[in-house]
């Protein structure tokens, strides 16, 4: 049986986000799974994977504030 491996980009894509997820929990008071469950009810986790190789290159800071805004846009209120 041949096992299959991830490449590069998706281990550096996977890497991201679950540090953005851990740095927007500590950022906004929550933990992890809630931070997880915001991201993903207000459009911010369809935001991460999409733009992840902007965000990954910015500021941690700037990055979660672009990610806030998209939240907020979708009716996220922290």
């Amino acid at each position: 049986m041949k096992t299959k491996t991830l490449d590069r980009e998706t281990k550096n894509k996977i890497t991201f986000v679950t540090f953005i997820i851990e740095k927007f929990a500590s950022a906004y008071k929550m933990d992890r799974q809630a931070s997880y469950r915001y991201l993903k009810k207000y459009g911010g986790l369809d935001y991460i994977f999409e733009c992840w190789w902007a965000l990954h290159i910015d500021n941690p800071f700037w990055a979660l504030k672009d990610i806030y805004k998209v939240c907020r846009n979708n009716g996220g209120y922290r």
